[in-house]
């Protein structure tokens, strides 16, 4: 599934521009962006416990889609500070959140029937705005551009590294 690598290798790029900019950010920041940048398909979770059986468990109106919109992203970047120490946690969660919106930004961009992207501000408006009707999720050119990004910044992170030490 090439939509999900992009989302991936976008995370990588801006987690490793980020961790090259700010002595704060390290290389396990790059990694915590990446993670951040799939946690909206975190919605996926409706393939093994469809929102009926949830629904019926709890016994009030369920629904996984918010988790694929700002609500839900920020849900889980929260959730993400819980599990490091007090110290990490405003970084860890803002490089989640970070993540979380190149998955939506890059979704933002897919073609879709309506015309218009998913309802991203889910469960606080079901506005849906006009989708940029760039790419389909099912292409592979966006998976190969994201690829050569990837490859020249992981290039100029070597490089920059090593002329560094060379100081």
């Amino acid at each position: 599934m090439p939509d999900v690598l992009t989302h991936v290798l976008v995370g990588y790029v801006v987690g490793s521009l980020l961790a090259a900019r700010y002595d704060r950010v390290g290389p396990a920041a790059v990694t915590l962006v990446m993670a951040g940048a799939l946690s909206p398909d975190f919605v996926k979770i409706k393939l093994l416990v469809p929102s009926p059986y949830v629904e019926a468990a709890l016994g009030v109106p369920f629904s996984w889609a918010p988790l694929h919109a700002v609500g839900g992203t920020v849900v889980v970047a929260l959730g993400s500070g819980l599990l490091v120490a007090r110290q990490h946690r405003r970084l860890t969660v803002g490089l989640v959140a970070l993540g979380a919106a190149t998955h939506l930004f890059l979704d933002g961009l897919l073609v879709k029937p309506s015309g218009y992207a998913g309802q991203f501000l889910l469960p606080v408006s079901t506005y849906r705005a006009p989708a940029g009707m760039l790419y389909l999720s099912s292409d592979r050119w966006p998976t190969a551009v994201a690829a050569a990004v990837a490859a020249v910044v992981w290039a100029w992170t070597r490089y920059r590294t090593r002329w560094n030490r060379a100081d």
